[in-house]
């Protein structure tokens, strides 16, 4: 055989090996591009900072900052602005006679039981007069007006019908909770879309059973916002009332101590009224969101 003569077997099995090949080089050539990383971007500084869990701090160390500062550029007279560990000074004395704790255990126990009664009050009258609109035509006007009045401008009304003693200061903070929570259940009840009603009227769920299985469960994200609201009121009316007029408590403590030129123990007494104040915004903030988990299902 002639060793240029090529047979057809030869042949097709060249042909048909050039065709793989061609095949296999067409799927390199259409293979997508290996991927690249995108280039890390640097954050600044700043925004490094705030991703931090801790950058909650920022403005109170600057005000600490900005504290210190004014105390030793005698920016005011030190019977004025006293220096921040006069204060804490201030506040281990107190701490330690156990003065403080008592002022400030009557003071949440005031809170505690006006608030109670102010919040429940509020609950029931706003459901009852969003459900009855006869109801609210008679109780709105009142309602509005009474709402629109200070707390702290009651103060001395409820001193002359109630004396100083521990039923004015439940009936205060009753008072400053019971419209917030009021109006919040209220604006939740007339707010429920009128096909929640026909569905209810078309499964025939008497009065009870429309209030139970339908109303209660749809105004508990409005109630719980309108609670929160009305405890950090409350906690601020109570000390405002207790600086007026009282035996005892966080607010007296202050009075007293401004009426003895004590300004490092009225500092003690901002400085834990504030932070009384954001614990329990935050507290129930946790107990809201805990309550309120079934809507992140």
């Amino acid at each position: 055989m002639n060793p240029g003569v090529m047979t057809p077997g030869a042949r097709d099995l060249r042909l048909d090996t050039g065709a793989r090949s061609q095949v296999a080089l067409g799927r390199v050539s259409r293979a997508a591009p290996p991927r690249t990383q995108p280039p890390r971007v640097r954050r600044s500084l700043v925004a490094r900072w705030l991703a931090w869990r801790w950058s909650v701090l920022t403005s109170p160390l600057l005000l600490l900052a900005l504290w210190i500062l004014a105390t030793a550029q005698a920016w005011a007279p030190e019977q004025i602005l006293v220096p921040p560990l006069q204060v804490l000074a201030a506040a281990g004395e107190l701490a330690d006679s156990g003065e403080l704790g008592e002022h400030v255990s009557v003071s949440l126990l005031r809170l505690v039981s006006g608030f109670a009664i102010g919040s429940l009050g509020g609950i029931a009258f706003g459901l009852l007069d969003g459900l009855s609109p006869r109801l609210n035509a008679y109780t709105a006007p009142s309602f509005q007006v009474l709402r629109q009045i200070p707390s702290v401008a009651l103060i001395p009304l409820f001193i002359l019908l109630f004396g100083i003693g521990e039923t004015f200061k439940l009936v205060i903070v009753a008072k400053a909770s019971f419209f917030i929570v009021a109006l919040a259940v209220h604006e939740a009840v007339t707010s429920l879309p009128a096909r929640y009603l026909e569905v209810a009227a078309m499964f025939r769920f008497t009065r009870l059973q429309v209030i139970r299985k339908l109303v209660l469960p749809a105004i508990v994200p409005a109630t719980l916002t309108g609670v929160r609201i009305a405890l950090g009121r409350s906690w601020m009316v109570l000390v405002g009332a207790e600086l007026l007029a009282a035996e005892n408590g966080l607010g007296q403590m202050m009075e007293m101590a401004r009426q003895m030129f004590r300004l490092d123990v009225v500092m003690v007494g901002v400085i834990l009224t504030g932070l009384i104040g954001v614990t329990l915004d935050r507290g129930f903030r946790l107990l809201e969101a805990w309550l309120m988990r079934w809507q992140r299902v």
